[in-house]
């Protein structure tokens, strides 16, 4: 049974490692990053990416316990919540605009799935 949970650690450490380093890739592009993880239900936990610049992105990690092992591992300044100052960092420019407008304002059309 030690074997089993010795595989599932080392297999987070490699996850965290992992997305640790994507974290550090998004920082030196944003000159520094904070974040905040959201529980996405099944599908992980959604680590959000807000770069010194205004810059933002995401990872999804697998568990929320691998998603704080890579901020840890990233030194990744974490938020409690999405809101306020945080969020109001947030640059978006016109390709998110026409995302999230879509149709309503003429964007493109979400493609066929």
């Amino acid at each position: 049974m030690a074997e089993t949970a010795q595989t599932a650690d080392k297999k987070l450490d490699r996850t965290a490692a992992k997305l640790a380093k994507q974290i550090g890739a998004f920082a030196k592009q944003h000159g520094g990053a904070e974040g905040q993880l959201a529980h996405i239900g099944q599908a992980g936990t959604r680590i959000v990416l807000v770069g010194t610049d205004g810059g933002w992105g995401d990872l999804v990690a697998p568990t929320y316990a691998a998603a704080e092992l890579a901020a840890e591992k990233a030194a990744l300044t974490l938020h409690d919540e999405f809101d306020g100052e945080f969020a109001a960092r947030v640059r978006t420019g016109p390709y998110e605009w026409t995302r999230m407008a879509g149709i309503q304002l003429g964007g493109p059309a979400n493609p066929a799935v």
